[in-house]
């Protein structure tokens, strides 16, 4: 009987993982599943932010170069979990990730067992106003008057937040820990054993606001630091909001949410393999994308989400994959892979065979060592608004020429009055890894070879 787990943890940078070689941040239970699991090192999202990252994984299709926006499955797309219902599995899906069940939305088609753990970041979850809340001790204010209408949303959205959380006693009633012990608890009292099961966990954490416990956050602030708890800045440019002190304290919480969500996702690993059933199941660890989180290589100027830049710190995605039989155990793979290739991946293990359509391609092969790569470049962008493309050496990002011209016409960003850029972007990936120099005046030559690459796949997606 075969069996998948899929853990899925939001915003979560892949640097900022010891496997990845990140010395500072400790994520023990991470490193420790890496060296039983086959490392993907040169993962990415092709489509940012949230949904379309969901969207890929559970079509296998690409959402880039058909400017889906803020998707949601279309009645023609046929999803993992129902391919894999209907040959037999039980299907469960746990997640706190609340964008996924806004209403109109259909991400839980295929599940038997949908269970949704209310109150991330603005989820309209405890609305009584008789709960006061400090805002005040978390939230800055932008000071640029073109910034007020900014300013309100994320206050209001913060305030959401902080009600949704104000009963919180304990380490384990933070949302990652109840999306872990959820799992166990459906494995426990709602699963059988009769039929082979496939379980997508999805945490939002480390996605913002970034509030770990106090131990947690204790790990990585620096002791002096007396300003604002910044656990959900206003996103957009660092200059003239935020001092370094402030943008390091933010990288100090973002670190400890990282932890609490190692501790918590290592909890739930350790349930699999007391209860035996790691003999059986495939188990996969990723993100939908990772963090800007200031100047320079943290964020390239940007604090969150705020624009559709896909550079490494966002497009970047740490990719773990655990087989049972030990396929590919302890190693890396440097080759490119995308989101797309997760659900191509499941069924190729599970022998049962997908639509057609799916863009994406099974990693089991690269795993086995059968083959070397499976394409030459990855694909990443913002639907509608940017495409990118990474090969071994160079990096392209291209911006799309339509409207919005502006990301606070945007709806699904809060990116404010960022100007969208008016030229493409090349940069030397061995280098300049993390992409702050953009030489495209001295290579035109390497941006129009990568820009003919991409349009072409583009032009060959149905």
């Amino acid at each position: 009987m075969k069996n998948v787990v899929v853990i899925v943890t939001d915003s979560l940078r892949f640097d900022y993982l010891g496997a990845y070689g990140n010395e500072r941040v400790k994520t023990p239970n991470f490193d420790r599943l890496a060296r039983e699991s086959c490392l993907f090192s040169r993962a990415y999202s092709e489509g940012v932010p949230t949904l379309p990252a969901r969207l890929a994984w559970f079509t296998g299709r690409y959402t880039f170069a058909f400017g889906k926006g803020w998707p949601n499955p279309e009645p023609g797309d046929v999803l993992l979990a129902e391919v894999l219902w209907d040959k037999g599995w039980e299907t469960a899906l746990i997640c706190d990730t609340y964008h996924m069940h806004k209403p109109g939305m259909t991400f839980c088609r295929g599940f038997d067992y949908v269970e949704w753990i209310r109150g991330q970041e603005g989820d309209p979850y405890i609305v009584d106003p008789s709960i006061k809340v400090d805002v005040d001790r978390y939230f800055k204010p932008r000071p640029q008057e073109d910034q007020k209408w900014r300013n309100k949303q994320v206050r209001e959205q913060l305030e959401q937040y902080l009600r949704n959380t104000s009963h919180w006693r304990r380490e384990e009633d933070h949302f990652v820990a109840q999306v872990m012990k959820a799992g166990m608890r459906w494995l426990e009292k709602v699963w059988k054993g009769r039929r082979p099961f496939f379980l997508w966990l999805d945490s939002f954490d480390p996605h913002e606001p970034w509030d770990p416990p106090e131990e947690y956050r204790n790990l990585y602030a620096d002791p002096n630091y007396k300003g604002v708890e910044l656990i959900h800045p206003v996103p957009g440019e660092v200059e003239g909001y935020l001092s370094p002190e402030e943008e390091e304290h933010i990288r100090a919480l973002y670190a400890g949410e990282v932890t609490l969500v190692d501790k918590w996702v290592g909890e739930f690993v350790n349930f699999l393999k007391e209860k035996g059933l790691l003999d059986d199941t495939l188990l996969i660890w990723t993100s939908d994308h990772g963090e800007p989180l200031g100047r320079g290589e943290h964020g390239h100027g940007i604090i969150r989400k705020a624009r559709p830049w896909p550079y490494e710190e966002l497009s970047h995605i740490p990719l773990l994959i655990r087989h049972p039989e030990g396929v590919g155990a302890g190693r890396r793979i440097d080759s490119f892979v995308e989101t797309v290739d997760i659900m191509p991946t499941i069924l190729d293990f599970l022998g049962v065979e997908g639509p057609k359509w799916m863009h994406g391609k099974s990693l089991l092969p690269l795993m086995r060592g059968e083959v070397e790569k499976l394409r030459d470049f990855a694909v990443s962008g913002y639907p509608g608004r940017s495409w990118s493309i990474r090969d071994d050496e160079w990096t392209l990002i291209l911006w799309l020429p339509q409207r919005p011209k502006r990301m606070d016409e945007t709806p699904w960003t809060l990116g404010g009055t960022l100007e969208m850029p008016k030229r493409p972007e090349l940069y030397h990936r061995k280098t300049d890894p993390y992409e702050l120099r953009n030489v495209i005046d001295d290579h035109p030559e390497e941006a129009q070879r990568l820009e003919l690459a991409l349009r072409r796949l583009a032009a060959s997606l149905v």
